[in-house]
């Protein structure tokens, strides 16, 4: 699989970079790619509003400056890990018009969904890494914590009455939530949603205490005081400025969730 990080590239470079991925990946389609009179579709098997569809709205910016082709996100959600956007792109023709962006869940499809309608390894092409991003705790804005340390001293005080927030099944947030959760020994409730926004939507408001999720949606939160930003698991982030006194992986001595970043989006279109 071809990876290109694009998370620190200016927009300028996106697009170069994008544009040279593209041509790389296409390379077996006819030199006249793209029709101009046929539209580049950009699959998000997720909610709109969430990180997934914010990468893929800026990814389809750079597509139509570099290529000059009109390029629809099209969000279709449901089922676990975003099945249905999936199987979607299965159905698709194999002539790179149709590409898809998706997270960490295609590679653990095999292991939640039984009897899955494809190979992830070999029915889908994939053509690169877009970005990759640190996970966030962040919790409702009444939560009497201000910090990492005063978070486990709360959540140690009211054992059995704690509920977060994910994005849904087989999302990144759902994944962090579990690892954290199995780190601290303590059992939450556990509140699926049908993508982040809604979920941001209800711990904003207090209805839900807590949640996991990519600093694609989090930041903005987190410095508009609208939730507050508690703990991040990847440290030269939680380095930077717009992170600073946000507690991590290394200052409070746990392991990081994972030996790679959680979210990673791919950018991926059907098999020929």
């Amino acid at each position: 699989m071809n990876r290109l990080s694009i998370r620190r590239l200016p927009q300028s470079l996106l697009a170069w970079a994008l544009l040279g991925l593209s041509v790389f990946a296409l390379s077996a389609q006819a030199a006249d790619f793209p029709n101009k009179d046929r539209q580049i579709t950009l699959i998000v098997p997720f909610a709109a509003g969430g990180p997934t569809d914010r990468v893929a709205r800026d990814l389809s910016e750079a597509l139509r400056k570099s290529l000059g082709a009109t390029v629809v996100v099209e969000n279709d959600a449901g089922g676990p890990g975003g099945l249905i956007g999936a199987s979607k792109l299965l159905r698709a023709n194999p002539d790179g018009y149709t590409l898809m962006v998706h997270h960490i869940a295609m590679a653990i499809f095999p292991a939640l969904v039984k009897n899955l309608p494809f190979k992830v390894d070999t029915d889908f092409e994939y053509l690169g890494m877009i970005n990759d991003v640190p996970m966030t705790i962040v919790s409702k804005p009444q939560l009497p914590a201000n910090n990492y340390k005063e978070l486990k001293a709360w959540i140690a005080a009211n054992k059995g009455n704690i509920n977060i927030a994910n994005a849904g099944l087989a999302s990144a947030s759902q994944l962090c939530s579990m690892l954290w959760e199995a780190s601290l020994k303590v059992p939450m409730t556990t509140v699926p949603y049908k993508g982040t926004a809604p979920a941001m939507t209800d711990l904003i408001g207090g209805q839900v205490d807590l949640m996991c999720d990519q600093t694609t949606s989090t930041t903005s939160q987190i410095e508009g005081k609208k939730n507050q930003g508690l703990w991040c698991h990847h440290f030269e982030e939680a380095q930077h400025s717009r992170f600073e006194g946000l507690a991590h992986a290394r200052r409070t001595g746990r392991k990081r969730l994972s030996s790679h970043h959680l979210a990673r989006s791919l950018w991926t279109q059907r098999h020929a």
